[in-house]
């Protein structure tokens, strides 16, 4: 796949690149299980009969998932060994996201950790339905079921999701102001000012991946959130800053010690307030961001 395309299958792959990359990433919350996923794509691609394939666009949606899948189910495994909560590996992407409302919301933090509440095929199957409006027969074909289960798969993925979705859109803008207060906050160490930026019912949630400190299980309430954050913050002896970035479409915060990255940190806002800090400390779910080269998807 390196170089420039000279075959018909490479130009294929890679007209449908970001787009094979994005479902498989949205299905995995990985980006490195997601590139392996498009190698093992790519791998069964260049063995098929092209002139056989009427939609290779649908094909290559297919095999994804249909990868995807198989490895979702062996990823659970590895999750339930996982050292303190499990957050999405952090993308950066470029502001044409953003702008994409639907995409940025799909690929956020706050809904990636609801997807992780859906069964492997309800994920696959809302994932290809209402990120990327696949028909019913299209997924049916991905996922092995009949057209008929896949809309009731659907409906109740759908249902599920919406329960727990925020009720209303935010706006680029109404994050980047409120992670702007928290910011803020967070250099003046000022606690009532926290506060006054946090839901009551705000959760945090630090994924360390036993490799970097961080709480081991969620941590909620204002108080305690704003105190757990102030307190870690008075014992830090580094020069700590955190600059605005866009990640997985949303405005966040690329926390530094020293200069070196140190995490990312992405928000849930809901009438005006945070309601959900997202802290992925992992080193080993950093490396997307410290390459810095902000990400395409579709």
């Amino acid at each position: 796949m390196s170089g420039q395309a000279t075959d018909p299958a490479t130009d294929t792959f890679v007209a449908h690149r970001n787009l094979l990359f994005t479902v498989a990433y949205e299905m995995l919350g990985s980006a490195a299980d997601a590139e392996d996923v498009l190698q093992e794509t790519w791998l069964r691609w260049i063995d098929v009969d092209l002139a056989q394939v009427r939609e290779p666009r649908a094909y290559l949606v297919r095999i994804t998932t249909r990868q995807a899948l198989n490895r979702l189910r062996t990823m659970a495994r590895r999750r339930e060994a996982y050292v303190g909560p499990w957050l999405p590996e952090p993308l950066l992407t470029v502001p044409d996201v953003a702008q994409d409302a639907e995409l940025a919301e799909s690929v956020s933090m706050a809904l990636m950790l609801v997807l992780e509440t859906l069964s492997p095929t309800e994920r696959a199957v809302f994932v290809l339905r209402e990120a990327f409006d696949v028909s019913y027969e299209e997924i049916a074909a991905a996922v092995d079921k009949s057209p008929a289960a896949v809309r009731q798969i659907a409906h109740r993925a759908r249902k599920h999701v919406d329960a727990r979705r925020p009720r209303e859109a935010v706006s680029p803008h109404e994050t980047r102001e409120a992670l702007e207060s928290f910011r803020r906050a967070m250099d003046t160490g000022d606690l009532q000012s926290l506060l006054d930026v946090l839901a009551p019912e705000v959760v945090m949630l630090s994924d360390g991946g036993g490799i970097k400190q961080a709480a081991r299980r969620p941590i909620t309430g204002a108080d305690k959130v704003a105190r757990f954050i102030i307190g870690n913050l008075s014992r830090i002896e580094t020069t700590l800053t955190a600059h605005l970035t866009q990640v997985n479409g949303n405005p966040a915060l690329l926390v530094r010690q020293d200069g070196e990255n140190d995490g990312v940190m992405a928000i849930r806002v809901e009438n005006s307030r945070i309601t959900g800090i997202y802290y992925v400390r992992n080193p080993e779910k950093l490396t997307r961001v410290a390459v810095e080269t902000p990400l395409t998807l579709r």
